[in-house]
């Protein structure tokens, strides 16, 4: 199968990849810097905190004055005390602005794109650079036998059966029945394909991630 057949079996995918360059400057861990956010943002004393961790108000006064480090005992105390996750104390949550980003697809409006073992349906078409690719699609095939080879893209995979019945084939593992209702997430690396198993055409609801 060239590349060109390919793409007209499944649509292609565009989502969008994080990279990062060589000469990106790491920041400096700075856990008592952190520390010190966290308990001021609970509104709390450095006594107040010495007493939902448990360590003496001296250590936590040393630890935020980065003058000592934290044994694992002394950080799990303060995650119990605080009622944070351990990782909180190295970096605060990441902030996104939202950008108001919205694309709605009204039924039957999406974008067709008719293949000879799939009938799909792009949704959200207008944005670009998507993190995901939903689409829905209509499986035409009824045999393993009418794919040329096994389907595989980059991502990973969504796939949700909205009506009938479908056999979802993968590399590594036996065809499996997928009814109404029935999903699975894989690896879409591996090699896969569907063949409708009810009598009239299954439709599926696919999301493709990178």
């Amino acid at each position: 199968m060239s590349e060109s057949d390919a793409q007209d079996v499944y649509p292609s995918v565009t989502v969008e990849r994080a990279s990062v360059q060589a000469d990106t400057p790491i920041s400096p861990l700075r856990l008592g810097e952190r520390l010190k956010e966290i308990r001021t943002k609970s509104g709390l004393t450095l006594e107040e905190a010495s007493k939902l961790t448990g360590l003496a108000r001296s250590t936590l006064s040393k630890i935020e004055n980065e003058q000592i480090s934290p044994t694992f005992q002394a950080m799990q105390k303060l995650a119990v005390g605080l009622k944070i996750d351990i990782p909180q104390l190295f970096a605060p949550p990441k902030s996104r602005q939202a950008t108001g980003r919205r694309d709605i697809t009204r039924a039957g409006e999406g974008k067709s794109r008719p293949t000879g073992t799939y009938e799909h349906e792009l949704l959200a078409t207008q944005l670009t650079n998507k993190k995901m690719f939903p689409f829905k699609s209509r499986v035409r095939a009824r045999s393993f036998e009418e794919y040329d080879e096994w389907i595989r893209h980059d991502g990973e995979e969504f796939l949700l059966v909205l009506e009938g019945s479908i056999a979802f084939y993968s590399e590594f593992y036996e065809a499996i029945e997928l009814n109404e209702g029935d999903s699975v997430y894989y690896d879409a690396a591996m090699g896969h394909m569907l063949t409708s198993l009810s009598e009239e055409d299954a439709q599926i609801l696919w999301v493709t991630a990178s």
